[in-house]
């Protein structure tokens, strides 16, 4: 009969060092994308005395915030400038992760609006490719949206 401890975030000191492994088995993050990760100053890591990186144990949640942006399509620069506040060299507190919870909220609510813009376009014209050229002859008299460049100026 197996007696192996069973262990939950309640047995862990927030301060615990983790190897780069670890922090990849414990997010599904590759150790590659990582290391891409900590060179952009996502996430830090530190040193030991043999010069392996090992992550404090809330860079996980970094992490994981970063493979959610990600997800929703959320530039890695964006994603860098929302946690530029939080402090790398300790957790930080309820009141910097509420802050950083509002920025991602405006953040989100933005792409939101922007992503109905589209699907409300989609219905008709986006406002650069002409899906339907007498809605455009309507709505985009002598392709006077061309005149601005490229791109779908309509939805932004």
């Amino acid at each position: 009969m197996s007696t192996a401890h069973v262990h939950d975030d309640t047995d862990l000191d927030p301060d615990d060092l983790l190897s780069v492994g670890e922090v990849s088995r414990r997010t599904g993050v590759a150790v590659s994308a990582l290391h891409y990760y900590e060179s952009l100053g996502l996430i830090a890591a530190q040193r030991t005395s043999t010069n392996q990186r090992r992550f404090p144990r809330h860079m996980i949640r970094r992490v994981s915030l970063v493979v959610i942006a990600k997800r929703l399509g959320i530039p890695l620069t964006t994603v860098s400038d929302l946690l530029a506040p939080l402090p790398m060299d300790r957790m930080p507190t309820r009141r910097e992760w509420q802050r950083i919870s509002r920025a991602w909220k405006t953040t989100l609510e933005e792409r939101r609006r922007t992503i109905e813009s589209l699907e409300a376009e989609l219905v008709g014209c986006i406002g650069c490719g002409c899906l339907s050229m007498k809605a455009c002859r309507l709505l985009n008299p002598e392709d006077q949206l061309g005149e601005q460049g490229p791109g779908a100026h309509r939805v932004e």
